[in-house]
């Protein structure tokens, strides 16, 4: 009398399961379409913001930048640039006088190319004296890595996630 309970509860339990395994299965192939439109549309907007979350110095150890709040704004008529700098510089600064790479200026080139799964946003910006390259490729699921170049210094690689901007 107790085997037919308990084959009975075994064979619930595997059928449950099995449902609850096709569930996530579905929702984990949805939810990247979504994403990838959305990014899609963050970049055709041409207003976004890349948020860094590790920083890659040049013969250096990878550095964590969670929750520190560097990034740099993206739009058409100013890029903001916050982001710290390791690194080698090849010219002379007063101590405490270098400002990493946090610059601010109308961008001299801006330009949005999208390929097949990934996006590069080209851009040249001019602050004081110094002029930095910005390249950055995006990933359709919204991952992105930046490089920054500018001739005084070694050029630096972020990564992180580009997000649209709160207005």
């Amino acid at each position: 009398m107790k085997t037919p309970h308990i084959l009975f509860t075994v064979l619930f339990c595997f059928i449950l399961g099995g449902v609850q395994a096709q569930d996530k299965t579905a929702k984990a192939q949805l939810a990247p379409k979504i994403e990838e439109s959305e990014t899609a549309t963050i970049l055709n907007s041409k207003k976004f913001e890349f948020i860094a979350n590790t920083m890659l110095p040049m013969g250096q150890p990878s550095k964590n930048l969670v929750g520190s709040n560097y990034s740099v704004v993206f739009t058409p008529d100013e890029i903001i640039s916050n982001m710290p700098f390791y690194g080698r510089s090849y010219s002379a600064f007063a101590m405490g006088k270098d400002k990493g790479m946090r610059f601010k200026g109308a961008p001299e080139e801006f330009t949005i190319e999208m390929q097949g799964n990934t996006s590069t946003v080209t851009a040249r910006v001019q602050d004081d004296s110094e002029i930095y390259t910005l390249l950055l490729t995006v990933k359709k699921s919204g991952y992105a890595t930046l490089t920054i170049k500018n001739r005084n210094k070694e050029a630096i690689n972020y990564h992180g996630e580009v997000v649209q901007i709160a207005e």
